[in-house]
């Protein structure tokens, strides 16, 4: 099973930036697409935004034009750049890979880490 290790949450400031990483244990590019999530406290998980192996790139209306996701297969890693943070976006934000069985299910996850966004 895929170990996924998230890293570069922190605190932010509103209209300023910061960028997650996500290292995976074994090579990303066996996996149909790769995702970010979160969960702001007292709410449910979320989609951010995904990834396919070929490039496809999915985002939540709430995000586009601010997060863009990348994915350098070459170092098992996806990354999630953070634009134009909002307080809003505070979350912990989790790292999944999509399950290779079922397609569409995001079955591996990370163990999260902190977002937070100042006014």
């Amino acid at each position: 099973q895929v170990q996924l290790v998230e890293s570069g949450g922190g605190l932010g400031q509103a209209g300023g930036s910061l960028r997650l990483s996500c290292a995976a244990s074994e090579s990303i590019s066996s996996f149909n697409a790769m995702g970010w999530y979160r969960q702001a406290p007292g709410k449910q998980r979320e989609l951010v935004a995904t990834i396919t192996s070929s490039g496809a790139t999915n985002y939540a209306d709430s995000v586009k034009g601010r997060f863009t996701i990348s994915r350098n297969n070459a170092k098992n890693m996806v990354s999630l750049q953070m634009n134009g943070l909002k307080p809003e976006d505070t979350a912990v934000y989790y790292c999944a890979a999509e399950s290779r069985e079922r397609l569409g299910e995001y079955a591996y996850w990370g163990q999260g880490t902190q977002v937070t966004v100042s006014s």
